[in-house]
C-alpha cells in the first residue's frame, strides 16, 4: 500500500537545484537555465503521490524562500519561462515538442514555489519576492498574462497538454492566496490584477478555452509533462538531474471517484475547477469572467448580434456543452456550473428548456436526490435549486409528465415497470423531503423541494397511483407529528413559566403547519387545473379522507382544506350512487372518478393564486459559494487547498 518512487533521487546533492536555492544570483540569460530545465517528470496521479512530491521539495521551498529576496531567482525563473512561453506560441505549427517540454518545466518549478511560497508568507510579501529582481515590467501581471495566453492561444495536443494543465494550475495556485488572507477578495492584489488589470480584456477567450477543456473532456496522454519525442536533442541533459521522477501506484490499492476523474480528465476538472473560482469572487463588483460565463451565447445560433458586442461576447456550441453536462450531472462541480448557466445564462436556460427528451439532464439529478445520505448537503441543495428554476417553466412542467421511463432500478423501494419523469421527480422530491425533516431540519430545504413541487402542481397529469399514494401519505405523516407536537404543547401550557425564548416545540410547529399547509396547496392546484387528468390522485383523496378532517376547522388550514372537501364530498357521492348497485372494486372506482370527472362543475372550487414560486439567491452570496467553490477545488484536485477552517473562513 501507499506510493513508491520508481527511482529515488537524492535531491540534496543535486548541484542545480543547490545552485537555484542558494545565494547566487543566476540571471535569466545564464546556460544553467537549460540544464536545470532538463528533465522529465510523470506527474502524481493520486493526492498521496503529490504528498510524497511536496514532502520532498520543501526543505529545497524553504531554504530558497530564505534566500530568494537577495538573489531574485525566482524572479529570473519566471524571466525565463516567459522567455520560453513567447518561443511555445511561435512554434505550435509544428510538432516539435522541445519547447513546449522546457516551458512546462519551468512553469511546474514555478508551480510548487508559488504554492509554497503562498501557503506560508502573506501576500505582500510573495509580490516582492516575485518582483525583487529588478525588471521594467510588473512580472506577476505579465506571468499571469503568460498563463492566460498559453490557456488560450496554445493548440491542445498530446505535447502541450502538460503545459496547459500547469497553467490553469498555477492560476488556480496563485488565486489561492485569498485562503490565507483575511482580506476580502477584492482587497487582494492578485484578484485586483486579475478582475481589473489589462489582461481582463481576455475573459471572454479565457472562459471560452476552458469551458472548451470542460466539454471536451480530453484523456490525459499516457505520459504528458515529459519529453517523449526528439531523443537526440536532449539526451543526457537529464542524466545526473532530476532524473526520471516516476510516482507508480501500487495495483491493489483502489483509488476514489474524485481521484479517478482527474487522474482520467485532469485538464478539464482543473478548467471547471478554474471557472469556479474565477467567477464566484468578487460578485460585487464588475466581473469580467463572471460576465463572460453569463452572457456566453451559442456558436451554432445564426442570430445577428449587435457588431458592439460581437467581439465581447464568449461563444460555445450548446449542444457539445449540454453533452457534457448531462454526462457528468452527478458531479458536484457540474451541478454548480449547471446552476450558474440556468440562473444567470438567460440564452442557455432558454435552450435546455426549448430540449426534448430532458432526462438525460434530470435523472442524474434525481440520483443524486435520492442518495442524498451519501452526499454533501451543498450537493443536494444546488441539485434542488436547478429543480426549482426549472419548474418556473410551464413547457418544462408539461414535458416531463410527457417522458415515459421504463425499468427504474435505481429507485428500490417500490418496482417501477413504468412511470413518467414527472412521477419519478415527484417521488424523489416527497423523498428529499422526509430525509431533510427527519434528518437535517434545513428550513431551506423542504422550502425549495415544496416551492418546485408547487410550480409544477398545475401541471401535474397522470399520476402514477404509487405516486399518489406517496404525496398524500408525506401529508399524513407530518399530519400526525403535527397533531402529537401540539397536543404535548397544550399539555405543557397550564406549567409553563412564560419565557422570551421559542421552545424547540413551537418552531417545530411552525416549520409543520408551512410544510402541511403548501402541501395543501399543491393537492388544490391539480385538483384545480388537472383534476380530470390525475384519477389515482383523486382516489388516494377519497381513501385517505379522514386524514384532513383534523383540519377544517383548523384557521390556518380550513380555507384551503374546504376546495379539497368539495372535492371529496362530490366523488363519494358519485361512489355512493355506483355502490348502491353493487360492491365496487378498485378499477371501477377508478372508471366511477372518471367519468365524474368530466361533469365535474370547475366553479364549486374557491379559487386561490396559481403557485408560481421564483428562486431568488440569498443576499452576499458569496458567503455560501466561496468555501463551497474552494471545498470542491480541494477535492477535485492532488494539491491541499487549506484547512477546512480556511475554507469556512474563505468568504467575501
Amino acid at each position: 500500500m501507499g506510493t513508491a518512487l520508481s527511482r529515488t533521487v537524492d535531491l540534496s546533492t543535486n548541484e542545480y537545484i543547490l545552485r537555484f536555492i542558494g545565494n547566487e544570483t543566476i540571471t535569466p540569460n545564464d546556460p544553467f537555465w537549460n540544464r536545470f530545465l532538463a528533465f522529465n517528470i510523470s506527474l502524481p496521479k493520486t493526492s498521496e503521490d503529490q504528498l510524497a512530491l511536496d514532502t520532498k521539495v520543501e526543505p529545497f521551498c524553504q531554504q530558497l524562500l530564505s534566500n530568494n529576496l537577495k538573489t531574485g531567482n525566482v524572479g529570473c525563473l519566471i524571466q525565463v519561462f516567459l522567455s520560453r512561453a513567447s518561443e511555445l506560441l511561435a512554434a505550435t505549427n509544428t510538432d516539435d515538442n522541445i519547447f513546449s517540454w522546457q516551458t512546462f518545466n519551468a512553469l511546474f518549478i514555478i508551480r510548487c514555489v508559488v504554492k509554497y511560497f503562498t501557503d506560508v508568507i502573506t501576500e505582500e510579501q510573495f509580490v516582492e519576492h516575485i518582483e525583487c529582481y529588478p525588471s521594467n515590467i510588473s512580472r506577476l501581471e505579465t506571468f499571469v498574462g503568460s498563463l492566460i495566453g498559453i490557456v488560450v492561444d496554445v493548440p491542445l495536443k498530446d505535447f502541450t497538454y502538460a503545459v496547459h494543465l500547469e497553467s490553469v494550475t498555477c492560476l488556480l495556485v496563485l488565486l489561492s492566496i485569498h485562503l490565507h488572507s483575511q482580506k476580502k477578495a477584492d482587497q487582494c492584489n492578485i484578484y485586483r490584477l486579475i478582475m481589473r488589470g489589462r489582461h481582463a480584456i481576455h475573459a471572454p477567450l479565457l472562459v471560452k478555452s476552458l469551458l472548451f477543456n470542460y466539454i471536451e473532456q480530453q484523456k490525459a496522454p499516457p505520459v504528458y509533462g515529459t519529453n517523449s519525442g526528439n531523443q537526440s536533442i536532449v539526451y543526457g541533459l537529464a542524466t545526473g538531474f532530476w532524473s526520471m521522477i516516476t510516482f507508480n501506484r501500487k495495483s491493489n490499492e483502489s483509488v476514489d471517484n474524485t481521484q479517478n476523474n482527474f487522474a482520467d480528465v485532469p485538464l478539464a476538472t482543473a478548467s471547471l475547477s478554474l471557472i469556479l473560482v474565477l467567477t464566484n469572487h468578487c460578485t460585487a463588483q464588475v466581473n469580467p469572467y463572471r460576465q463572460s460565463l453569463f452572457t456566453c451565447v451559442n456558436s451554432e445560433d445564426n442570430s445577428p448580434i449587435a457588431p458592439t458586442k460581437a467581439s465581447t461576447l464568449c461563444k460555445i456550441n450548446y449542444s457539445n456543452l449540454y453533452v457534457t453536462l448531462c454526462k457528468k450531472a452527478n458531479q458536484d462541480s457540474t451541478t454548480l456550473l449547471l446552476y450558474l448557466l440556468l440562473h444567470r445564462n438567460i440564452s442557455f436556460r432558454n435552450y435546455v428548456l426549448n430540449k426534448t427528451g430532458c432526462e438525460e439532464l434530470i435523472i442524474p439529478i434525481l440520483k443524486t436526490l435520492y442518495h442524498a445520505p451519501n452526499c454533501d448537503s451543498h450537493h443536494i441543495y444546488m441539485s434542488l435549486i436547478i429543480l426549482l428554476i426549472l419548474s418556473e417553466d410551464d413547457t418544462f412542467n408539461k414535458s416531463i409528465h410527457s417522458t415515459k421511463l421504463k425499468g427504474v432500478t435505481w429507485y428500490v423501494e417500490r418496482s417501477l415497470p413504468e412511470i413518467s419523469l414527472g412521477g419519478l421527480l415527484v417521488l424523489v422530491v416527497i423523498r428529499t423531503v422526509q430525509y431533510n425533516m427527519l434528518k437535517m431540519r434545513d428550513k431551506y430545504l423542504h422550502t425549495n423541494c415544496l416551492a418546485a413541487l408547487a410550480n409544477m402542481s398545475g401541471q401535474f397529469r397522470d399520476l402514477h397511483p404509487y405516486v399518489s399514494q406517496r404525496l398524500v401519505s408525506l401529508f399524513e405523516t407530518l399530519a400526525r407529528r403535527y397533531r402529537k407536537i401540539s397536543q404535548q404543547l397544550d399539555t405543557e401550557k397550564p406549567n409553563e413559566v412564560t419565557v422570551n425564548v421559542t421552545t424547540e416545540s413551537e418552531e417545530d410547529i411552525l416549520v409543520l403547519e408551512e410544510v402541511l399547509r403548501m402541501l395543501l396547496e399543491i393537492f388544490n392546484s391539480c385538483l384545480v387545473h388537472q383534476l380530470v387528468n390525475n384519477p389515482n390522485l383523486v382516489y388516494t383523496l377519497l381513501y385517505k379522507k379522514h386524514i384532513f378532517e383534523p383540519f377544517k376547522n383548523n384557521p390556518t388550514f380550513q380555507d384551503i382544506v374546504q376546495n379539497i372537501e368539495i372535492v371529496i364530498e362530490y366523488f363519494s357521492d358519485q361512489l355512493s350512487i355506483k355502490s348502491q348497485e353493487h360492491e365496487v372494486d378498485f378499477h371501477e372506482v377508478l372508471v366511477v372518478i372518471q367519468e365524474g370527472a368530466k361533469r365535474w362543475p370547475k366553479e364549486k372550487l374557491t379559487k386561490f393564486p396559481d403557485l408560481k414560486f421564483k428562486y431568488v439567491e440569498e443576499e452576499q452570496p458569496e458567503e455560501f459559494f466561496i468555501p463551497y467553490v474552494w471545498s470542491l477545488v480541494n477535492n477535485h484536485s492532488l494539491l491541499q487547498w487549506g484547512t477546512d477552517g480556511q475554507l469556512l473562513n474563505a468568504v467575501c
